[in-house]
Order: structure tokens, then C-alpha cells, then sequence
């Protein structure tokens, strides 16, 4: 379903949500985070943001491209890489300022040494160009270097899926099951220095693009075979979250998130799959409409990605951390609704201004 601004309600919601639950979930102090998708699920919201990345993606390159042509899609996403990499770059300064701000007032440890502050205070210089040519990404703004590769690779990955979609997804496949010695040729492949190996996490973007530029077909959706495949998802649903819950009740190796591990496709396809269905459905649009707030933190995603990594970093810094049971809940879920609240009025004001600016424009054009 498409808003007036051309663009689906559902993505901007869903993408909205995503965004809420990283900074929920980079808080180690967070209560509701004990709630997400990681909670019961081998995958987490790296997957859906990633995979609406791609979606997203596709649906602007197609815009663009039947609105202006070939050269004016290909310029936007050349531009939109340039975009991706100021922001990582200021995500990656105000980390490292907060994490200098927190060392010296002897605040926090735990979350100074998240932000990598330590290691470049102690050689700034070479700190600062491993950041620069994306081989050291401080804190949250580790997810932001591979959109920067994606970005750059869609005007060649969406046309091959419109024209070739069997394709695309075979030398996705490809790439993903070579994962690991593709990294280590660009010593990418340890955890200090890329969170997310690239050349893995592509998948998930290519499989946003392909559920974009080669949707499955209303005619599929009404099969006997399509149903069975939706219960078949319900169930493997539930075998997940009771595996999480009580298996796997350790944390994981951290090399199965920065690799996609198989098991957290699968996980995630089965999900995907069911909200799918809700959109189907038009559950997802009718709540969305009546949560129009997170639509716009869905809309402002870039700018709320960003902001958000200060708001954790505040939020977890000034949340007392040395109370526990009833009271430690309280004041853990207050630390939760300040952060939610906050990324709220960012998106809203950033709206707003942005909306400002264009009437402005559009009044100058009127008088020109």
C-alpha cells in the first residue's frame, strides 16, 4: 500500500519499529528489550533492517528510473552512498566524543569501552583512517559501512533481479556461502574490526529487493499450497522461539550474526513470511495508521539511526544501574519510554523541518 508520499506505510511502520528496538536494544539497562525478537527468535532486527533496506532500495530505484530514467536512478544511489557515509562518519564522532565525555567524568565503563574511545585515545591517528576507509566502525555505527557497499551495488543488483531473478539470487547465494574466505581476503573477518561481514548480509538485501522487483503473485497466495506454507511458518515459528527459550539459552557465538548463520535465514524467512501475510491482510496498514508517529521515525530512518545512537548512550548513562528486582524493573522500563519518547521527537521534528523546507522551496519556485 503506497502513502501519498509514494511510499508504503507498511515499510516506513515496520522500518519505524526496527529503529525503536536498536536503540531499545543497544541499552544494556533496557527491560522492554527483553521483549524483542531476539528474545525468541535465532534473528533479531539486524535481519529486518537490512532486509527493508533492500526493499526500500528497490522501490526507490524503480521510482527514480520510471520517473527520470537510467542515469537519475543511478545518480540517486551514487549520492544516496555519499549519504550513507556522512552519517556513518558522524555516527562514529559522536560515539567516540560520548565515550571520551563518559571516560572522563567516570561514568559508565561498560559503555566506554563499547564505544571504542579507549583504543583511539591511545592512537587517534590510525584509529581515525581505519575508521575513514571503513576497516574499525566504533559502537552502532558498525551496520552502516556494508549499506555504504549495498548502496553503491544497487544500480547494477536491481535491474539483474527485474530481468533475471533466479539470477540474482543464485550469485547471492553464491557470495553468501563464500562468506567467510571472501572476508578474510579483505581482512574483514574479525569481530573487532566488521560486525557484519558484508558479503553474508548481502542476502538479506537482495532478498528485500527481490520481494520488491518480483513479488509473489496474489494467484500463489490464494493456493492450498500457499496456506500449508503458512502453517508450516507458524510451526517453525514456534519450534524457534522454544529452541531460544529453552536450548540455546546461552548467548550465541557472536560469528553467527557477523556470517548469517543458516539457522537465522531460516529463522528469519519463516517470520517474514507470516507478516507478509498480516500485510496481506491489512493488519500492518490499519495499525500503522493509528501509530503515525512511528511512521515517521520510519520515514526519517537515516537521521533516526543516528540520533539514536546518542539517545542510548544517554539514556543507559543517566538510568541508575545498582537496583535490582521490582525497583531495577521501574526505573529500567522509565529509562525505556525516555529513549522511546525522545526518538519520537526526533523523527517528528526532523519531519517537520524537512516539510518546512519544502513548502519554502515551493513558495520560491511559485514567485520565480
Amino acid at each position: 500500500m503506497e502513502s501519498r508520499r509514494g511510499r508504503s506505510i507498511e515499510v516506513d511502520f515496520f522500518r519505524g519499529i526496527v529503529l525503536i528496538v536498536i536503540v531499545l536494544d543497544h541499552m544494556p539497562g533496557s527491560v522492554l528489550s527483553h521483549l524483542m525478537l531476539h528474545a525468541y527468535a535465532l534473528c533479531d532486527s539486524a535481519e529486518v533492517f537490512v532486509f527493508i533496506g533492500g526493499y526500500a532500495s528497490a522501490a526507490a530505484y524503480t521510482r527514480v528510473l520510471a520517473g527520470r530514467g537510467e542515469s537519475a536512478a543511478n545518480r540517486r544511489f551514487v549520492r544516496r552512498c555519499w549519504e550513507i557515509y556522512r552519517a556513518y562518519l558522524l555516527t562514529a564522532v559522536l560515539t567516540l566524543l560520548s565515550g571520551a565525555i563518559l571516560a572522563t567524568l567516570h561514568l559508565n565503563p561498560p559503555m566506554v569501552d563499547l564505544t571504542s574511545w579507549t583504543p583511539f585515545a591511545a592512537q587517534p591517528l590510525r584509529e581515525a583512517l581505519d575508521i575513514a576507509v571503513l576497516r574499525r566502525q566504533p559502537y552502532l555505527s558498525s551496520v552502516l559501512p556494508m549499506y555504504v557497499i549495498f548502496a553503491l551495488c544497487v544500480p547494477f543488483a536491481v535491474p539483474l533481479a527485474r530481468r533475471s531473478p533466479l539470477l540474482a539470487l543464485g550469485l547471492s547465494l553464491a557470495i553468501w556461502a563464500l562468506a567467510r574466505p571472501l572476508a578474510a581476503l579483505l581482512s574483514i573477518d574479525d569481530m573487532a574490526d566488521w560486525a557484519f561481514n558484508p558479503f553474508a548480509w548481502q542476502l538479506m538485501f537482495v532478498l528485500g529487493m527481490l520481494c520488491r522487483v518480483q513479488p509473489i503473485s496474489e494467484r500463489f497466495h490464494a493456493t492450498r499450497a500457499a496456506r500449508w506454507l503458512t502453517w508450516a511458518a507458524a510451526i517453525a515459528v514456534l519450534a524457534f522461539a522454544i529452541l531460544k527459550l529453552f536450548v540455546l539459552t546461552q548467548p550465541l557465538p557472536g560469528t553467527f550474526k557477523q556470517n548469517l548463520s543458516v539457522d537465522r535465514v531460516i529463522n528469519f524467512l519463516v517470520i517474514a513470511w507470516l507478516a507478509a501475510q498480516f500485510v496481506r491482510m491489512g493488519s500492518i496498514a490499519r495499525l500503522a495508521r493509528r501509530l503515525p508517529a512511528v511512521v515517521t521515525v520510519g520515514r526519517t530512518g537515516l537521521v533516526c539511526f543516528v540520533a539514536g545512537t546518542l539517545v542510548s548512550l544517554i539514556v543507559d548513562t543517566a538510568t541508575p544501574h545498582m537496583f535490582h528486582g521490582f525497583r531495577g524493573t521501574l526505573i529500567g522500563l522509565g529509562g525505556d519510554l525516555v529513549a522511546i519518547g525522545a526518538v519520537l521527537m526526533i523523527a517528528r521534528g526532523w519531519d517537520g523541518w524537512k516539510g518546512l523546507q519544502s513548502r519554502a522551496a515551493a513558495n520560491g519556485a511559485g514567485c520565480g
